[in-house]
């Protein structure tokens, strides 16, 4: 009996629970949501089939979501298991020629089709592209002596367009194609913002390790303008590796993003969480 008393009150949550989320999922119908993915937000099997119900479910709910992953313990293994040194310079892998081809084979191979498999597990549509599909992502060399990394200097949506049309689900690893050939690696967060600025995204959503921009207690701000965000890491109080994040998150706003939100991947739904509720999760950024 109490079993019983147990799961109707839970049923009884969950309608709850949806029919609340009911005028965040009209607001967002239609819309495009650009996710980036870190390699340590896919720890293990049970997080990785979380995030891919809660990317089924936006699908389900008429979102065009993109993810566009990370992967960098992963490269570390595998550069570790050949014998190939690697270093960063200023948060940006410094990447040879060898580099690079590991690079590839790690983010466009394993990494790429692991996410694929999961969503399409779940009932979605996944398809794993690169940047270099279809000139996704043209290039140029970064500066900074970093070697084959590149900065996007133009980003062709075209495909990603296509496979919204078709229902599927576009999974992008952040390499990029250069004016002559080259095979450029491409941070990340970079390439989310660049990709989510062409798509004219209504969110693009950076999951990270941390629950967001912190104030000078420690606090997070849940809410910041280009300004604010400006103010604080001229105070020093956004340091560190959150710099290159929020820079990030001012280009893709000034690129005509809607809202750039940075949250903790490790929370469970938290996608969800940001869309379709009132408090949302993580710090939104926004003009």
């Amino acid at each position: 009996m109490e079993k019983s008393q147990a799961m109707q009150r839970d049923s009884r949550t969950t309608a709850k629970v949806l029919n609340e989320a009911l005028p965040f999922i009209r607001r967002h119908d239609g819309s495009v949501v650009v996710i980036k993915l870190g390699g340590h937000a896919m720890s293990s099997d049970e997080a990785m089939a979380s995030f891919a119900r809660d990317i089924v479910m936006m699908r389900q709910c008429n979102l065009n979501p993109v993810i566009v992953h990370g992967g960098g313990p992963m490269i570390n293994r595998m550069l570790d298991k050949l014998g190939i040194e690697s270093e960063f310079r200023n948060g940006k892998r410094i990447s040879d020629a060898d580099t690079v081809e590991v690079v590839e084979m790690v983010l466009s191979g394993r990494v790429n089709k692991t996410i694929v498999q999961a969503i399409n597990q779940e009932g979605g549509r996944a398809v794993g592209i690169s940047g270099k599909d279809a000139d996704l992502m043209i290039c140029k060399q970064a500066e900074g002596d970093l070697g084959l990394v590149g900065d996007p200097q133009v980003v062709n949506p075209k495909l990603i367009k296509t496979l919204f049309e078709q229902g599927f689900i576009p999974v992008i690893a952040p390499l990029g194609a250069g004016p002559d050939g080259e095979t450029f690696n491409v941070n990340g967060d970079t390439a989310a913002g660049a990709i989510a600025a062409a798509l004219n995204a209504d969110r693009l959503l950076l999951l990270t390790d941390v629950e967001g921009v912190k104030d000078a207690d420690g606090d997070v701000i849940t809410d910041l303008t280009i300004e604010q965000v400006e103010a604080l890491t001229a105070k020093g109080t956004i340091a560190g590796g959150m710099i290159p994040k929020t820079q990030t998150a001012i280009d893709a706003v000034r690129g005509g993003v809607r809202a750039v939100v940075i949250m903790n991947g490790q929370q469970e739904n938290a996608c969800l969480l940001e869309l379709f509720t009132t408090f949302g999760a993580g710090s939104m950024i926004r003009e």
